[in-house]
């Protein structure tokens, strides 16, 4: 069976041609239309860069909302089944943005939220062609065992301290498996923020992706993981 075709909101470059591509992938129970409101608030530092924030495959088992796979309960190995089933659908989706926009796969960054980072990080470390960065808000690293080389893209993390869906402590299991693997990592916790974004998160993401596609990012030097202000 072909994986299901993916479609969501756009919000082109403010302007000329699109030199990069942002994907926002959404949470559990959420749509696109939930992610693609960072872009706007973006665009001011990332002028020429294209958004993309797609519906997730699967109506959500919780009944509203779609899902990228169900979940009954935050499990690791459920975790890992999950993303592995539904990583060909967003890969094919990925490479299908790219080629309309005529980029090569080092002008890609993901972001994700809460299943949404779970699925950019499974994704985005096992593309042939790694993204430039992969931004992960409120969520977790499903994989235990990473695939991750000298060329592994720098990874932000950035988590609620107050979050009761997944706790803050998933951001430094996640944080320390990442850099264990050899990846770049940096991490914020936001005080008091529950399963969402802040503005200091937002801030730091929009200045997180400009780097990262200006190339002031460091992809080889393993096992960093650091706090960002």
């Amino acid at each position: 069976m072909a994986p299901h075709q993916l479609s969501g909101p756009h919000l082109p470059p403010a302007r000329g041609e699109a030199t990069h591509l942002v994907v926002l992938a959404h949470g559990y129970g959420a749509d696109g239309n939930d992610l693609i409101g960072l872009a706007p608030m973006w665009q001011r530092l990332l002028p020429t860069v294209a958004f993309v924030a797609p519906n997730a495959p699967q109506p959500c088992s919780a009944g509203f909302g779609y899902q990228w796979f169900p979940i009954s309960r935050i499990d690791p190995q459920e975790m890992a089944r999950g993303v592995e089933g539904a990583a060909a659908t967003l890969e094919n989706f990925l490479e299908a943005e790219l080629m309309r926009l005529h980029l090569t796969g080092d002008k890609l960054a993901l972001v994700g939220f809460s299943q949404g980072t779970m699925m950019s990080l499974h994704v985005g470390l096992k593309r042939a062609v790694k993204p430039a960065a992969i931004i992960g808000y409120s969520g977790l690293l499903a994989d235990q065992k990473p695939q991750a080389g000298a060329d592994a893209p720098p990874v932000l993390l950035i988590h609620g301290d107050a979050d009761p869906m997944i706790p803050v402590g998933a951001l430094f299991a996640s944080a320390a498996t990442l850099g264990g693997a050899g990846v770049a990592v940096q991490w914020h916790i936001s005080p008091g923020v529950g399963h969402s974004i802040d503005e200091v998160g937002l801030s730091l993401g929009g200045e997180f992706l400009a780097r990262a596609f200006r190339g002031q990012l460091a992809r080889k030097d393993a096992q960093i993981s650091c706090p960002v202000a």
